[in-house]
């Protein structure tokens, strides 16, 4: 039986986004964001204006029901929560002067129920969210105006919120904009029509604000720490041949890129062959290289999956965000994402060996089919072994990092209450230790229901992950 340790201070919780759960779309205030119009995630193309279609304008109404699910995340014994704040729920349009009282409010409201039962909220600035105003008026972050709309964003919120919250991200999975403007920048020309200059330059304007971010953490919360946020996905040569082996570090490098210029303060020089390569000339300010400098104090990511990259053209992987080849040697989910548990050890070897910063693990988890049925005591559950698995091999590969040397501050599961999906925009695609009553056509009661996986994950935390042990 091989056993795994985890430090006494180790973060175990779990996390959502405010699109993804909240609901409430247009109440108290709230404007409209980018998601309102994605009725079908990354799929499909958006709508002029929110449909019923789109689940997430109700999602599982964490909006209204927060103090019940935050009270079962209490019960698992979350030591720490991360969620995101609607941008558009505190600046309606995104460019306004004054912000919303009773948004801010809200946030006010979670963030005291969480510190109520200890536990420490780690908050997500922008998380696939722009308000829809800054999209339509100014294609997202192609315009370099968002920055000061975002940097007034995390001016508010870090004045309001100072004394409730310590850890902060900048950006989620800021890296997925090359591949889905949309969802990732507010971008709404299609991908088609964009060039790689204007998605560099859309980069740039994130980078920028992102670094302004921690500049302005670090004056007006000194003891705030702040972090990026990585879509991790360790990218394997497809064959020993040079030439895969090659292109497999050109495509980690993509990858690699985001993270160097947030951690290292810095554009890294490979990046520059790439850019002459793709006729790329990204505008800069002279104030810009200043500004990058303001580094972040830990690096965070989700892990789904690993894939393959090859030198010859081959296709793609369905499920994958970001592309790359499926691994013949890995079995995959029901939405076609590979299962890889070593692959998520070797991330955490990767980006600790490059940064020498601590690591956040704030997303990982398995999307599935679960069906409702009653426990021999007569209890509504789910009995999701499979989740079970799946988790317990990802979380002994994070003891196995943890032995290898690799500073890891915590753990967030993906969707730790059932949400819906931001890449398909389904609710049948579940990730929760609680399942939600509600389908894809948006019937049921919203109850709540604890699954098999609900108690596993409460002993993992209680035992500080000493229930790990794999034969």
């Amino acid at each position: 039986m091989e056993r795994v340790v985890f430090p006494e201070n180790f973060l175990w919780g779990g996390a959502v986004a405010a699109n993804q759960c909240e609901g409430a779309y247009n109440e108290d205030g709230k404007g409209l964001s980018i998601q309102d119009i994605m009725p079908k995630g990354i799929k499909g193309a958006p709508t002029e204006e929110p449909t019923a279609e789109n689940m997430k304008l109700v999602a599982v109404d964490f909006y209204h029901r927060y103090k019940e699910d935050i009270a079962m995340f209490a019960e698992m014994g979350f030591k720490v929560f991360r969620f995101s704040i609607a941008w558009s729920r505190i600046f309606p349009k995104g460019d306004e002067e004054k912000p919303n009282e009773k948004g801010l409010q809200f946030y006010d409201n979670v963030l005291d129920e969480c510190l109520k039962y200890g536990i420490e909220p780690l908050v997500t600035i922008s998380h696939y969210e722009t308000p829809l105003h800054l999209a339509r008026k100014y294609d997202g972050w192609r315009s370099r105006k968002l920055i000061d709309f975002y940097l007034t964003f995390c001016k508010v919120i870090f004045d309001r919120y100072k004394n409730k919250v310590k850890y902060w991200l900048t950006f989620n999975e800021i890296n997925s904009v090359l591949h889905q403007p949309l969802i990732s920048g507010g971008i709404l020309t299609p991908k088609e029509k964009l060039t790689q200059q204007d998605l560099y330059q859309a980069v740039h304007h994130e980078l920028v604000a992102s670094a302004g971010a921690v500049k302005l953490a670090h004056e007006m919360m000194p003891e705030s720490k702040v972090g990026c946020m990585i879509l991790a996905m360790p990218t394997y040569p497809l064959t020993p041949n040079p030439e895969d082996v090659l292109a497999a570090l050109k495509a980690e490098q993509k990858n690699y890129f985001f993270a160097d210029v947030q951690a290292r303060g810095k554009y890294p020089k490979y990046l520059d062959r790439y850019l002459a390569d793709e006729n790329v000339k990204i505008e800069m300010e002279p104030e810009d290289v200043e500004i990058l400098k303001n580094t972040v104090d830990f690096i965070s990511f989700s892990y789904y999956v690993s894939v393959c990259e090859s030198a010859k053209k081959m296709e793609e992987g369905e499920g994958n965000l970001i592309g790359g080849i499926p691994n013949p040697y890995l079995k995959a989910s029901e939405w076609g994402w590979q299962i890889d548990p070593i692959g998520l050890r070797i991330v955490l070897n990767q980006f600790y060996d490059r940064y020498q910063k601590p690591l956040f693990i704030v997303e990982n988890g398995l999307g599935a089919v679960d069906k409702l049925v009653k426990d021999e005591s007569g209890e509504w559950t789910v009995e999701d072994e499979y989740r079970i698995d799946y988790m317990k091999q990802h979380l002994f590969q994070v003891g196995k990092a943890i032995e290898d040397g690799v500073d890891v501050m915590g753990y967030t599961s993906w969707g730790c209450i059932d949400l819906v999906s931001a890449s398909t925009a389904e609710l049948k695609k579940r990730y929760g230790f609680i399942y939600v009553d509600r389908d894809d056509s948006g019937k049921g009661s919203l109850n709540r229901y604890r699954k098999k996986s609900f108690y596993w994950y409460r002993d993992v935390i209680r035992t500080n992950g000493n229930v790990l042990n794999i034969e």
